[in-house]
């Protein structure tokens, strides 16, 4: 029998394999890698494991500082409120001491804004004429986020006979613009009769609560759906705990910004009623009252009604910036980083 041959033994080789590929050449590309002590990246790219992750509101309040339109309108909101919390502060000369002989006068030491027809003082009404302004307004915002937040966040959660009850019901009271339905309960006996800052709250919300109530109901209806919720409802939390404690804080962002809107509204809005003579009494000063009175004098001596004009408008446009700041760092698509 004959021997097993020997196997040949095939040296591997260190060239790289040519590939025919039309008439590309097949030399060997070098590829040069850098050490890794020359590449920075490491420590650039290295994220801090050990910070404690931001919640909504820390993130909003972060993006929120840096905002100039945030700063701006807050100052000027906190400004506002001084004014209507201590009127005492920024005025030694009492709004109510007027003297005829001091009538459309211009300004003069100690009365930097000049005088109303009747003698006034004009920089003290708008001191003192803020406070009713600001009541009226902050006022009517809580009571229509308590109502309105609360019928939305019901229907929104529950559905049902709920929601479409409250659909209904809104859309009546939709029918009507806010200025066109509060002028037609002012003139009810009840009303007319007892015209003060609460009368003005009671009619604003009551033509106030609808919007709300969707725009609650809206962010409900989108919050009842996320996965913490139903983990809270598989633990045995009851449905209304978990409205409460679950559902209601994580639908706040859009309530949030509605309302800091909506603030500037209710007050131009009791200024619209005051102008016609059917939201605060001439007893009660506010910026609405005093340019009603003023309209008189317009031709002649118009800076006697554009300085509470200018208050109210600097008033509401604040609130309208601080909506819109408060906006954009709650939504997390305008989000940067």
């Amino acid at each position: 029998m004959s021997e097993n041959p020997t196997p040949e033994i095939i040296e591997p080789t260190t060239q790289a394999p040519r590939v025919r590929a039309g008439k590309i050449s097949s030399r060997h590309i070098e590829h040069y890698v850098a050490p890794l002590e020359e590449t920075p990246l490491q420590s650039v790219d290295k994220v801090d494991e050990t910070a404690q992750p931001l919640s909504m509101w820390a993130q909003a309040w972060r993006s929120l500082r840096t905002q100039p339109l945030f700063i701006i309108s807050a100052l000027l909101i906190l400004l506002v409120i001084a004014v209507a919390a201590f009127p005492g502060l920024f005025t030694s000369t009492s709004p109510t001491a007027c003297s005829l002989s001091f009538a459309r006068q211009g300004p003069s030491a100690g009365h930097p804004l000049g005088f109303t027809f009747q003698g006034c003082d004009i920089y003290a009404r708008i001191m003192y004429g803020a406070q009713a302004s600001v009541l009226v307004g902050l006022f009517t915002t809580i009571a229509v986020v308590v109502f309105g937040g609360i019928l939305g966040a019901l229907a929104g959660y529950y559905g049902g006979w709920l929601d479409a009850v409250l659909a209904r019901l809104a859309d009546i009271f939709f029918a009507l613009p806010l200025i066109l339905g509060a002028i037609i309960i002012m003139q009810l006996p009840a009303f007319r009769e007892n015209r003060s800052i609460w009368t003005v709250i009671i009619t604003l919300a009551i033509f106030g609560w609808p919007q709300m109530a969707r725009i609650t109901r809206g962010a409900v209806i989108e919050a009842k759906s996320s996965d913490y919720v139903m983990a809270s409802r598989s633990l045995g939390l009851s449905k209304f705990k978990t409205l409460v404690k679950h559902v209601v804080p994580n639908s706040l962002a859009p309530v949030i910004v509605v309302s800091t809107i909506s603030l500037g509204i209710y007050i131009v809005a009791e200024a619209t009623l005051s102008f016609l003579g059917l939201g605060l009494p001439p007893s009660i000063m506010s910026w609405g009252n005093d340019i009603a009175s003023a309209q008189i004098s317009v031709r002649n001596n118009p800076e006697i009604l554009m300085w509470p004009a200018l208050a109210l408008s600097i008033t509401v446009l604040s609130f309208i910036m601080l909506g819109d700041a408060v906006r954009d760092a709650l939504d997390p698509k305008s989000r940067k980083g």
